[in-house]
């Protein structure tokens, strides 16, 4: 069992790039950070909490899904923050909607808020800018396997062992 677990967790430290995927999220005000709308609506914040819409192109061949994380590395908690986390996307899936309606077949996990929905951000105020790191994992499984009630990095693990590619973009929010 422990062998199978390093196995695993070696196979999951390797990532292929692949050079043609990208990912764009439409999140920025004009000064290049995530608008007002998207951010949380409450723990002080005033937010619309209302995810933002993503595109991505040139995933590679072979993708059979997608999974898709929004994390802040620099959260005050010592592990980060995880905002959103969608696994199951379909690999004919390219964009998700403003609002984070997901397709068929596709379904949530537990972010760090408690839900399986889109928690915008709400970093302490008088911080430096969080990091927002957007992600999208081509994989090579047409779904995950994953229990209801599974934590973000529990899915991040099964995520990461079955990549194909990623396509990720990086936004800034402070207060």
């Amino acid at each position: 069992m422990l062998r199978t677990f390093a196995v695993l967790f070696a196979l999951s430290a390797t990532v292929v790039h692949a050079g043609n995927f990208s990912l764009r999220v439409e999140a920025a005000d004009a000064a290049g950070h995530i608008a007002p709308k998207y951010t949380f609506n409450g723990f002080g914040c005033s937010g619309q909490n209302l995810a933002p819409a993503m595109q991505w192109q040139g995933q590679p061949v072979g993708t059979r899904s997608f999974a898709m994380t929004v994390y802040d590395p620099d959260a005050p908690t010592g592990s980060g923050w995880w905002h959103w986390v969608v696994i199951n996307l379909p690999a004919s899936t390219h964009s998700l909607p403003e609002g984070g309606a997901l397709p068929t077949g596709a379904r949530g996990v537990h972010n760090d808020f408690g839900t399986t929905t889109w928690g915008g951000p709400c970093p302490p105020v008088g911080d430096k800018p969080h990091h927002y790191v957007f992600t999208v994992y081509a994989l090579d499984v047409p779904q995950l396997d994953i229990p209801d009630g599974a934590s973000a990095a529990l899915a991040g693990f099964m995520v990461h062992g079955h990549v194909l590619g990623k396509a990720q973009q990086t936004l800034t929010y402070g207060r």
